[in-house]
């Protein structure tokens, strides 16, 4: 099989990994494969569609309204299933910035800490960095960015 011109496209949600591929091929065909993997890399869905070129269009279109319809590409409840977190959306101050920098860097879990300041673990990781704190390495500070690091001489 030939291949004119390929377009991949990955979506990661919260529960699958959604990965399209579409091939147009030199006989005026089109592929469309679709492949999902669940969080632990397990298939949610897989297919293959062979179309005329000329009818990809009309199929966007009508498959865009049967998901939706359907119900496949949207919520229709609550993105949580259990309660927000009691500071959800409250103001940071310097005192609670103090307390997730000292326990970040004393190695805490992002999970032990959103629940000890009943906040999501995404808002705590969110807030590491405007404390200084790098969000992809407990106990460890960001660096300094080159404008605030000390210039030193260079000796020729």
């Amino acid at each position: 099989m030939t291949v004119s011109e390929q377009h991949r496209t990955q979506i990661r949600t919260e529960t699958a990994t959604y990965t399209v591929e579409a091939a147009s091929l030199p006989e005026a065909r089109l592929v469309v494969d679709v492949h999902a993997a669940g969080p632990q890399g397990e298939p949610v869905a897989d297919g293959r569609l062979d179309l005329d070129a000329a009818a990809a269009a009309t199929l966007a279109t009508v498959l865009s309204r049967a998901l939706r319809s359907a119900g496949a590409l949207g919520r229709t409840g609550p993105r949580r299933s259990g309660p927000r977190p009691a500071q959800q959306g409250q103001p940071w101050s310097p005192t609670l910035d103090a307390a997730l920098e000292r326990r970040w860097m004393a190695g805490e879990p992002v999970e032990t800490i959103a629940e000890a300041f009943g906040r999501s673990p995404g808002s705590i990781r969110a807030r590491l960095p405007r404390v200084g704190c790098d969000p992809e390495n407990p106990g460890a500070y960001l660096p300094d960015p080159p404008s605030r690091r000390e210039v030193t001489a260079m000796s020729p």
